[in-house]
């Protein structure tokens, strides 16, 4: 750890992963991180970079979910920035989703 990070809280990654489990698919009944749309977090210091991608990609909201991300994770403590990349590949698929969100939307077969 650096002496600049010495007296900062570093961000712990579970801590990342609940504030994102905080936003939803506005179509979908589930958080976006069980949904699978989460591909990357790295926490380097107190800068918080996530990539992920939607559901669709033309989402007429995206701009929206991406600021949803931004500031969910602004607010975990000793994030000091975030960059949220949106990507589209790989492409999004229902096999990305958690067991959790399976069941909560019943697609078990």
């Amino acid at each position: 750890m650096s002496a600049e990070t010495d007296n900062k809280k570093v961000p712990k990654r579970d801590d990342v992963v609940l504030a994102l489990k905080t936003v939803f698919d506005p179509e979908i009944p589930v958080d976006i991180y069980e949904l699978g749309l989460i591909y990357e977090i790295n926490i380097e210091d107190n800068k918080v970079g996530v990539k992920m991608t939607l559901t669709a990609p033309n989402c007429p909201i995206a701009d929206e979910v991406v600021a949803q991300v931004y500031n969910a994770v602004m607010m975990v403590p000793g994030v000091e920035s975030v960059n949220v990349d949106l990507v589209f590949e790989p492409e999004w698929t229902p096999s990305l989703m958690s067991d959790e969100a399976k069941l909560a939307l019943n697609m078990f077969d």
